[in-house]
């Protein structure tokens, strides 16, 4: 306090007696008068998050797909794919904040410090705040836009919801921990545009610190351009590049530099002689047949790559997608092959794609599942592409942190003994009933021990936080019903056991109970979204499946496949429709096309025909229960990480059919596949169009009586 005045002194007293803030200029007199440039906002803090969650493998692709002409022992293994040794490319569904702490801190860390680190990290954070985030999606010849699920809105408001001030703080923590991630020599490239550039670069100086910043690259579209009414046209973005270390991977690359084509040397009413072909006039540039390049050492300002278009061969529906050719130059620029490159932000899966196609490891996270729905059939198409020419591939697999991620929100402290765990997980659990009843709508009932609710003459019971809804637990609601003769029920769970729908309702429905199983969305974790009725419970998918044998083969055929969707409502849009435009609608299950007339007369037209408009994706294991689900733990006594089975098994991709922008077809029956003689399980996962997936498992005898 020596250094303030007595007025001053006073002032500090009383605004700390009041429970109020100090003016900044107290920071400086009080701590420390080394008086550094230094970015500050509402809330700002350093801490980070440092939360280990254990990852769930849900798929894996070794293959991109069996051909069925292909003669190949049963046995017999390809020597690409996962047989590169060593490392699995990894496609992880969740929080990227959640996904990067378990990272950093966590067993895969080791991992990928014995494949040399994390190289290079690109991300497209979204740093619009007006930005539409919509999908297009194609049915028969029609379009349907996909909107934001609402956990993605929550995350975008958490982005926005205060502005600069939530965005910086978003992006300030993940950067951190994204520095941590990186090796020494490793990169990171962060897209922006005018929206937040220069507070992402402050924030990118403090982080890596300003020494360590590289570039700030302008990438120019050679086409386009924002219009503006007052001001010059915006037609660039901006790629702000920092290292961690001293020394980091760089490759000089070279690029296009463009020159104008001239004429021949002429003279024209008006205009001069021109005497040298690089001299340029009016004429020649409006007369100029086209142009031509040289090559130059790239340089940071980029304008010989497009952007992508709706026809372009690579479009993927999104609209903040970048080209390959961007993400090309990156990643030869700042990696080598083998090197790990990362994108947390993955979108549409560019980065995977390019990473894959430059013999790179890659590292692809998002929070929607339609990303990663989108960048599994894309690189699944690499696969085939590389596969086809005789290259090398690599194997991914599809994480998430499931069941851990549910026990984070809900509050349990994975690294407590079983048993305190278990004790918190009930006590967390009976407070969390009631938001999940809240969100359903349902009144809570403490009258039957079995059940937790009541709606619209139906009750309700709420599985388990950590685990799936599984056949013993409907068995035992089933007896509920019995004994307390009640006739209908709604089951809510987070996941429900694979092959338990439909029959375990059909025998429900032989003693007349009506027994309706919906899945409980990850919104209910945002209680902004249950305050404003935003939750929607879907009802379970279900998939009818037909298996045929050939000798020692079996083939999948995919019979039926139904779905029951809302999206909006008919009576909405009519109301709020101007007259002359059209919107569609999801009605249970079914996607409806509502226009209104210059006269202001509404029509329907439903577009979903058959069941086969809703899928867009299906695939089998043929041998399900193969491969089990091991997941690594922290031991609480010891420290030491140790591996379990979870009980689940990994679907291990063998065959696929998909839709495609430019292949609209899909194979209802897959190939022969040969098999050991016996009996086995096959999985069946079918992908909606809304980038849900549901599966089915069948029991099936090889060579022996079905």
């Amino acid at each position: 306090m020596a250094r303030l005045t007595k007025q001053e002194q006073q002032e500090v007293i009383r605004l700390i007696e009041a429970g109020k803030p100090l003016p900044d200029k107290y920071r400086f007199l009080l701590f420390d008068d080394k008086r550094e440039v230094e970015l500050v906002w509402n809330g700002k803090t350093n801490e980070v998050t440092n939360v280990v969650l254990p990852f769930q493998t849900i798929e894996q692709v070794d293959e991109p797909r069996e051909d069925a002409v292909a003669q190949q022992d049963l046995f017999a293994m390809d020597n690409r794919g996962r047989q590169l040794r060593g490392w699995t490319n990894k496609l992880i569904w969740g929080d990227n904040k959640l996904i990067l702490s378990s990272l950093k801190n966590g067993p895969l860390r080791e991992e990928i410090e014995r494949q040399g680190g994390i190289k290079l990290i690109y991300i497209d954070p979204p740093f619009d705040v007006g930005a539409d985030f919509s999908i297009d999606i194609e049915i028969g010849d029609k379009k349907f836009t996909k909107y934001r699920n609402i956990l993605e809105e929550v995350a975008y408001r958490d982005t926005w919801g205060q502005g600069v001030d939530s965005f910086i703080a978003m992006i300030y923590e993940r950067l951190s921990i994204m520095r941590d991630l990186l090796a020494d020599d490793g990169s990171i490239y962060v897209h922006c545009d005018w929206h937040v550039n220069a507070i992402v670069r402050l924030t990118m100086d403090e982080i890596f610190g300003k020494k360590h910043f590289i570039n700030q690259i302008e990438w120019t579209y050679k086409t386009g351009g924002t219009p503006q009414t007052i001001g010059f046209s915006k037609k660039h973005d901006h790629i702000l590049y920092y290292s961690r270390g001293e020394n980091p991977v760089f490759n000089q690359l070279l690029q296009k530099s463009y020159v104008p084509t001239l004429p021949e040397p002429h003279t024209s009413s008006g205009q001069r002689l021109c005497v040298r072909r690089d001299e340029v006039c009016e004429l020649c540039l409006n007369g100029s047949p086209g142009q031509k390049y040289r090559m130059v050492i790239a340089r940071d300002i980029w304008d010989d790559i497009s952007s992508i278009f709706r026809n372009d061969a690579q479009a993927t529906g999104y609209n903040t997608q970048k080209p390959e050719d961007l993400l090309k130059r990156i990643i030869a620029a700042s990696s080598n092959e083998g090197d790990i490159v990362a994108d947390f932000f993955v979108g549409s899966g560019t980065t995977s794609a390019v990473a894959e196609k430059l013999g790179r490891k890659w590292i692809a996270a998002d929070l929607s599942k339609f990303a990663i729905h989108t960048t599994r059939k894309r690189m699944i198409g690499v696969q085939r592409e590389l596969k086809a020419d005789g290259k090398d591939y690599r194997a991914f697999e599809i994480l998430n942190l499931g069941k851990y991620e549910r026990q984070h929100y809900v509050g349990v402290n994975p690294s407590l003994r079983e048993e305190q765990r278990q004790q918190q997980l009930q006590a967390r659990e009976r407070a969390f009933l009631d938001l999940i009843l809240g969100a359903y709508r349902a009144e809570k009932t403490d009258s039957f021990a079995s059940f937790h609710g009541k709606k619209a003459g139906r009750l309700v019971v709420i599985g388990p936080v950590n685990m799936p809804v599984s056949r013993r637990f409907i068995e035992e609601i089933i007896l509920g019903c019995r004994k307390n003769r009640i006739t209908k029920v709604d089951i809510l769970g987070f996941e429900f056991e694979m092959g338990l729908f439909p029959n375990i309702l059909n025998e429900a429905r032989e003693e007349g109970i009506d027994i309706a199983l919906k899945y409980i969305p990850r919104d209910v974790f945002d209680k902004r979204a249950v305050e404003r009725n935003q939750v929607v419970f879907h009802d379970v998918a279900f998939i009818e499946v037909c298996p045929h044998f050939k000798d020692n083969t079996v083939a999948v055929e995919l019979t039926d496949f139904s779905v029951f969707y809302s999206q909006d409502s008919i009576a909405h849009a009519e109301a709020t429709l101007n007259n002359g435009r059209s919107k569609i609608v999801v009605k249970n299950g079914q996607i409806i096309k509502i226009s209104k007339g210059k006269d202001g007369t509404s029509t329907d037209e439903q577009l979903t025909k058959t069941w086969k408009d809703w899928i867009d994706y299906w695939s089998v294991d043929f041998d399900f229960e193969n491969k089990r689900e091991i997941i690594c733990v922290q031991n609480p006594d010891t420290g030491n990480w140790e591996e379990q089975w979870t009980g689940d098994f990994i679907f291990e991709n063998e065959w696929q059919s998909f839709r495609t922008k430019t292949d609209r077809s899909l194979e209802l029956k897959s190939i022969y596949h040969k098999c050991a003689q016996g009996r086995r399980k096959i999985a069946v996962k079918v992908v909606d169009i809304f980038g849900n997936d549901t599966m089915t498992i069948i029991d099936v005898n090889v060579g022996g009586k079905n």
